[in-house]
Formats: C-alpha cells, structure tokens, sequence
C-alpha cells in the first residue's frame, strides 16, 4: 500500500499538481498600482513560517512529486535571510528530486543576489517590469527605482540567470509601450510574458480602466510581426509565439480573455501557511496548524490531500463592471504571485 507521503498529488478532474509557487512574505517594497493599495496593513512577523517551516512545507510537497518550485512575495528578496531558504531547498535540485528551483521578484535587489542565486542552482528569474521609461515607472510602482531594476537585469545575465520579463498590460499606462518592451527583450536576449490585470483585492483605481484585453494587444502585433504559435511551456499558464523579425518568444497570460484553468498543476501557499488551490478561488486548506502540531508530517499531508480534494476546475474572473469588487478580496502580494 503506497503511504499518503509519497503518493502523487492528484485532483478530483485529473491533472497532477507538480508545480508548488511559495509566497515568504506579504511585504513589498514598492506598491504597484494594479496590486496594492499604496497604504497597505502587512502581516505582522509572528504570523509568517519560518524559513525552516516553508523548507519542511516544500520539501514535504517534493516527496509527494512536486518538481517545481518557485519562490514569490510580495518580494521575496525583501526577507530576512531568504537566501538559507534557497540553499536549503537546492538539495533537492542535487537529489533530483526538483527539476528548477526558481523565483518571481520586481528586481530592486535582483542586482545584490543574482550570482548568488545562480551559485545555489537556480537557472532563470521572472522579473516583473512594466514599462522602460522611468517616469511612467514611478508612476505604476509608487515607490521605485527603475535604475536599480535594470542593474538588476545586469547583473542576472551576468550570471548566466534566464530572465523572463513579466509586464502587466495596463490600458491606460503602458499599452503604447508593449512594443519597444519587447524589442528591449528580445535585444537583451529575455523573453517577454504580457499579462492581462487581474481582479485581486481592493486598490484606489478602478480595474475597468486598467484592463487591456491581451487578444486586442496580438492582433495590433500581428499587423507588424510574424507570430507563429509555439507548443512551449514552463509550467505555467502562459502560451507562447515565436517572432520571426526578432527570434525571441512573447507569452500571453490571459485569465480573463481565455482561461487556463484545464491544465492547471499548480497550487499557491501563503507566507502564513495557508495553501490556496486556485488564484482566482477561496478554496484553501491551513498547513500551519498540522506543521506546529507534530514533528511527524503525517497530518501536514492529510491536510495536502485535503487540498487536492477541493481543488476547484477553474476561476471565472470577470472585469465589466465599473465599481464592482475585485474576485476575491485577498491582494496577489498576499496570494504569492
């Protein structure tokens, strides 16, 4: 009989969840417009796991055949000794166990740890930047530097670090700016992943006029460039074109015009344990209680299979309604990216 620990992660429609995304803190240091409110209340300490606790968490998930990790936030670099964290989890990259260990981060601190992220075993770094020109930077992050982003940049590549280019696409900001990012992209040899707004959390603006339909942004660069669908994939949700006049790929992430829900494998935990089976859902299970009662991971995996249990189909995000309320309440930097 296969023990609960080292049974497969499976839900209730089939598809196995192999990819484990882990937000270590809610903290950010800048306050994206289209994520926070610029006054946000963060978690008190007391109430994250420990660096130790998200190691034992992801490493309980690896056993039961999670070959992905990706470590989120808010900004993850902004925890204290986050880096232990890293090394912890790169044993499982030498086992085998772990086929990428990775990370999602906004790249103010990208440029102090990137050679050190590389050393440990991570191979590439999703940075999330939505316009070049600095002034419109300020403006959609509130709070940062876009010279210490691309020092960030830098130094990734540098490192021999992958860089993927997250970029929001955002109606009234940087719509114009969607083509000289991916010709800066593509030019530095990164790829680019346009991703439509989401409906998380209460924020000052209206979502209505952030929204920017992607299907709208790839007919205006099919008039200029030869897309042609391509059958990659990362593990996520995104789906990729070649562009033939540049060589490089563009991701379209796309949770409201079309979404990718059907292969979806992957579940979010929260930097208070909290493990949430769909982005765009309440569904979750608390890992805390079951992790600080016992030594033993016997309940912590009983509470897993829980997770795989109601783990829903889908989310149906909608953004039509001018006003309405977001989807669900809790902010994406509270989520993990």
């Amino acid at each position: 009989m296969t023990s609960s620990s080292t049974r497969p992660l499976v839900d209730t429609f089939g598809r196995t969840v192999s990819y484990l995304r882990i937000s270590v803190t809610d903290r950010c240091d800048f306050r994206c417009v289209y994520c926070m409110s610029e006054h946000m209340s963060f978690l008190p300490k007391k109430d994250l796991l420990t660096l130790e606790e998200l190691d034992r968490v992801a490493s309980a998930f690896v056993e039961r055949g999670t070959t992905k990790l990706r470590i989120t936030g808010g900004e993850p670099l902004v925890r204290r000794n986050v880096m232990s964290l890293f090394r912890a989890l790169s044993r499982h990259l030498a086992s085998g166990a772990l086929k990428e260990l990775t990370l999602t981060t906004n790249g103010s601190q990208l440029a102090r740890y990137a050679a050190e992220l590389a050393d440990i075993g991570v191979r590439r770094v999703n940075v999330s930047l939505d316009t070049l020109d600095a002034d419109t930077f300020k403006r959609i992050t509130r709070w940062g530097d876009l010279g210490r982003v691309m020092e960030g940049l830098n130094a990734a590549k540098a490192a021999g670090l992958k860089v993927k280019i997250n970029m929001v696409a955002l109606q009234n900001a940087n719509a114009h700016e969607i083509e000289p990012m991916l010709r800066f992209c593509h030019g530095e040899g990164h790829d680019l992943t346009l991703i439509e707004t989401m409906p998380l959390g209460e924020i000052e603006e209206d979502r209505t006029d952030q929204y920017l339909p992607l299907s709208a942004v790839r007919a205006g660069l099919q008039e200029r460039y030869t897309l042609t669908d391509l059958p990659d994939s990362t593990g996520g949700p995104a789906r990729y074109v070649q562009v033939a006049e540049t060589g490089g790929r563009i991701g379209f992430i796309t949770p409201l015009t079309h979404n990718f829900c059907e292969s979806c494998n992957r579940v979010r935990l929260n930097c208070t344990g909290t493990l949430y089976l769909c982005l765009g859902q309440d569904h979750a299970v608390d890992l805390r209680e079951p992790l600080r009662a016992s030594e033993s991971n016997e309940a912590l995996h009983a509470a897993i299979d829980r997770g795989m249990v109601i783990k829903p189909k889908g989310h149906d995000f909608v953004i039509e309604r001018r006003g309405a309320g977001p989807a669900v309440s809790r902010h994406m930097s509270s989520t993990g990216g």
